[in-house]
């Protein structure tokens, strides 16, 4: 069932020799080879952010807002029920409340009772607060019928959002999307959350220029960063040159003891350094606390942490969300074990690799706020795309379904194809090239399975199901050292787009040992470097000794155990030689 990992070197790119010497030989072949040429590329200033001029909505936007400011009136901000929207609707309400705004109040859609976006049924129970304006953040550009309800109640709604658009825009206000047709804006994968700090920006320009700010200090909107950072890393959009000058920026708030109550406290109960935060902490520590609310229960209480200003009240919560996410990963894992038992079973019967292309799982007793893990675990085990479903509610008539997918397979568009061949079929679909959500009648669940195989079959490459982990190479024996590590954690910020630098090379085991039930812990020799090497794979024993001779793929880190730097290899993959 496990896909054979194959290494596969990364292309060899001209590194410009315009680079200042203390940065590292290796790193600037690293950033060669992730298309970045010369330093000027690296320097993440805010100064060099695209202009939010350039983004199309925000002039709009921003006038509606500043006319809302100035008449006091009453703006309820609907995000959504993950980390972006959770940091997003914080980055409103926060900065609306440094830019004046006297009245933001908030809401999010329960994953449970409401779906997901501004729906007819959330603008209901919106009523009673008399909003005069809704600002949708990370959700709004599918929502039709939510925004054609509020315009009923004579109420406002200003869309700002970063999924892709359907075939129709909904009647809203203003409409602020980089991804909407015909926009000029470059950095197509701003998240959520980048999309609503620079609508910030915008209306902070608009009341400058409106004399807003006329005796007064002008709000410092970078105080932000720190949840910009957060929700884009969490959301896993590509980290473009834009991207990355955002996620930087908060990194260095963070470090540097800025960070709202809120984060800190996430920082603290995932028991990792503030000084030294990057941000793959943000994207697998403090992310999947945030998400844990809207997965079990009620993002409201990832939003409260965030909005959080006083030191002791923001550690309980994210004390209560770090419960959260310790019980839903005891649920994924017993769900992916089901997964991985359903695939087991289905090879069984069949025999032989006829896993379908596009697989598409469900078990009745799942938990609808933990499918879209389910899919993303069995994505990289089984490397095709996967969709996984559960029942909507207890009465089972509906299903929603979270897919995950592999570099090559555009999700959204083939859920929008399937939708295309088979009228009806899918109740609603949205999402991005990697990742998507979808509901359906349960009875038409084993249509629907065909329907996305069959559409996976056509539209993806049969090589690109052949997994392939593209290392930087090999290191020389005396680049083994704690400054190339030094400079590689602070040298990205890494994720999506933009990888983690990892390399590869060949060892002699001296001893190892397990850690746990699943981990490994080894001492390993290179043969071209005198003194051993400290190694630890996670999840990579299963009940037999390593080899004793291996092929390694692995990052080059940092153990900072007790305040000791200790040079590690964190071990991603080993095959025998």
């Amino acid at each position: 069932m496990l896909r054979s990992w194959r290494i596969e070197r990364r292309a060899a790119a001209a590194v410009d020799g315009i680079w200042p010497e203390q940065v590292h030989p290796v790193l600037r072949r690293i950033y060669a080879a992730r298309g970045v040429a010369a330093a000027a590329d690296v320097e993440h200033r805010l100064a060099r952010l695209t202009p939010p001029q350039q983004l199309g909505g925000l002039d709009k936007a921003g006038r509606l807002l500043a006319q809302a400011l100035r008449e006091d009136r009453r703006i309820v901000v609907v995000g959504d029920f993950d980390a972006d929207g959770a940091t997003g609707t914080a980055v409103a309400v926060r900065g609306l409340r440094l830019l004046g705004a006297r009245h933001v109040d908030y809401q999010v859609p329960n994953r449970f009772t409401h779906g997901y976006g501004l729906s007819p049924a959330l603008v209901e129970e919106l009523l009673p607060r008399r909003p005069d304006l809704i600002l949708t953040v990370d959700n709004g550009v599918a929502a039709h019928a939510g925004v054609a309800a509020a315009n009923a109640h004579g109420i406002a709604v200003i869309v700002t959002d970063h999924h892709l658009p359907g075939d129709s825009l909904p009647d809203a206000a203003a409409l602020v999307n980089p991804n909407l047709p015909g926009d000029v804006f470059p950095s197509k994968a701003l998240a959520g959350v980048g999309v609503v700090f620079y609508l910030l920006l915008a209306l902070r320009a608009r009341l400058r220029a409106d004399g807003g700010f006329a005796g007064r200090a002008e709000p410092d909107l970078s105080a932000l960063l720190d949840l910009v950072a957060l929700g884009t890393v969490a959301d896993l959009v590509p980290l473009d040159y834009n991207n990355r000058v955002l996620v930087d920026a908060g990194l260095r708030r963070i470090r540097a003891g800025q960070a709202c109550a809120g984060v800190a406290a996430l920082v603290e109960a995932s028991k990792r350094s503030a000084a030294t935060l990057c941000a793959s902490d943000l994207g697998f520590a403090l992310g999947p606390r945030i998400n844990a609310a809207g997965r079990m229960d009620d993002m409201r209480l990832g939003i409260e942490c965030l909005l959080c200003d006083e030191p002791r009240r923001a550690r309980e919560l994210a004390d209560r969300l770090s419960a959260m996410n310790a019980q839903r990963r005891e649920l994924q894992a017993q769900m992916v074990e089901q997964g991985e038992a359903n695939v087991a079973q289905f090879l069984a019967r069949h025999g032989g690799d006829t896993l379908p292309v596009g697989v598409v799982l469900y078990e009745p007793d799942w938990h609808v706020g933990v499918v879209g893990l389910v899919a993303s675990k069995l994505k990289e085990r089984l490397h095709r795309p996967v969709i996984a479903c559960a029942p909507a509610d207890e009465g089972g008539a509906e299903i929603k379904a979270s897919g995950r997918s592999i570099a090559g397979f555009h999700l959204r568009d083939a859920l929008a194809e399937v939708d295309a061949r088979h009228p009806g079929l899918l109740k609603r679909f949205g999402g991005h090239a990697m990742a998507a959500g979808l509901s359906l009648a349960a009875e038409r669940l084993a249509e629907f399975a065909a329907a996305f195989d069959a559409v996976a079959r056509r539209r993806l490459d049969a090589r690109l199901l052949d997994p392939v982990l593209q290392t930087d190479g090999c290191l020389a024996a005396q680049d083994y050292d704690l400054e190339l590590a030094r400079q590689l954690r602070y040298a990205g910020p890494w994720g999506q787009a933009f990888p983690e630098p990892l390399f590869d090379d060949e060892f002699r085991v001296l001893d190892w040992k397990r850690m746990g039930e699943t981990h490994l812990r080894l001492t390993l020799q290179h043969a071209q470097r005198r003194e051993p090497l400290e190694a630890v794979m996670f999840g990579g024993y299963a009940g037999t000794p390593p080899p004793t001779r291996l092929r390694a793929a692995f990052e080059l880190v940092i153990d900072d155990w007790n305040g000791r730097e200790r040079l590690r290899l964190l071990l991603r993959h080993i095959e025998a030689l």
